[in-house]
């Protein structure tokens, strides 16, 4: 989880190759009209969500070892994850909002991605660090390099299911 461009997708395609899990971008199921809004600048607001979160939680509770690249910046859309898988672990991979738009206007410009540096006011303006009863844990993703992130993110979901069993 992570504000657009804290590298979900980067760490979550590394994270399911590592553990042979399968992988999604959350991206791939927002409505057309979400992907619309976002192209223009425009944030989506809660009721754009919803049934988005929803085809998420679906998605992650419909088979075994899943990872999902997914923003679920507020606690009330990790709880609509959860709705549908209550196992779900989050991983937060966070920097500081003004190292993550320098990563954005690269990607913007690199690839033409959707979700622009124009969002990010937004998204850290709404986003809700994890809570002390999520499993799952919160990465500086400024502080590794990719294959870090990915080492982090094992031990901390090692730790949570291990939480977890006991």
């Amino acid at each position: 989880m992570g504000v657009t461009g804290s590298g979900k997708t980067t760490v979550g395609l590394r994270l399911a190759a590592e553990t042979h899990a399968e992988f999604a971008d959350a991206d791939d199921f927002h409505s057309p009209d979400a992907v619309a809004k976002m192209t223009a600048g425009v944030p989506l607001e809660d009721d754009d969500r919803w049934p988005w979160l929803d085809r998420v939680g679906e998605w992650l509770a419909s088979g075994d070892e899943r990872v999902v690249a997914c923003s679920a910046l507020k606690r009330g859309y990790r709880d609509a994850i959860r709705y549908y898988a209550p196992d779900a672990i989050f991983i937060h991979l966070w920097a500081k909002q003004d190292e993550i738009e320098s990563r954005v206007r690269r990607r913007a410009k690199a690839t033409g991605h959707f979700a622009g540096p124009g969002l990010l006011d937004s998204q850290y303006a709404i986003l809700e660090k994890l809570g002390d009863d999520e499993l799952g844990a919160s990465i500086d993703v400024m502080g590794y390099s990719p294959e870090g992130a990915v080492m982090m993110a094992r031990v901390a979901i090692d730790a949570a299911r291990e939480s977890r069993a006991n």
